[in-house]
């Protein structure tokens, strides 16, 4: 068995990191489920540092708040899986870190439910320089192994897709809006 330090970083982490090099801009992780999977990936990159700022696991409720920034009302009302706070982490670590994009991952792993949520409710999400900020609600079924690999998936699926989107909305703008 190999741990997650030996493990071949994805072409999607390699993908996502040649794609912000390129535009010259960073990225900053905030994780809560996949407890440091996302920067893991990222870091096994050779060159990671040129975009990679750095990582936030905030696996406690209150470090989303006093570290990322999120709401504590959202937080108390809520519970830490939930959309809104997975786009306050995504903002928060991009603040914290000085970073152009943020993405993040909260959500139950399992065994057990949490904050009212079943296993596999996942949130993931990204924000940008331009304010924008986008977030992913997935249903995920398997071990917790499963559930946690797959939100490493989708938060760099979900952030490939921004960048991408921002670069056709910067395309449009130098094109006078065609």
């Amino acid at each position: 068995m190999t741990s997650p330090a030996d493990a071949v970083p994805s072409s999607a982490a390699a993908e996502v990191l040649a794609a912000l090099a390129e535009r010259g801009e960073t990225l900053a992780v905030a994780e809560s489920l996949t407890g440091g999977l996302v920067a893991a990936e990222l870091t096994g990159v050779p060159g990671a540092s040129k975009v990679f700022r750095g990582s936030v696991t905030a696996y406690a409720t209150e470090l989303k708040r006093d570290v990322l920034g999120v709401a504590g009302d959202l937080l108390q009302e809520r519970g830490a899986v939930d959309a809104e706070v997975a786009r306050q982490m995504a903002a928060g670590v991009r603040r914290v870190l000085g970073a152009d994009w943020g993405i993040s991952t909260t959500g139950v792993a399992g065994p057990d439910p949490q904050d009212g949520q079943p296993v596999g409710t996942v949130f993931v999400a990204v924000a940008g320089p331009d304010g924008r900020r986008k977030v992913a609600p997935l249903g995920l079924n398997g071990s917790r192994s499963d559930i946690r690999r797959e939100s490493v998936r989708a938060a760099f699926e979900l952030l490939s897709g921004e960048l991408v989107e921002n670069v056709r909305a910067q395309d449009t703008e130098h094109n006078g809006g065609i």
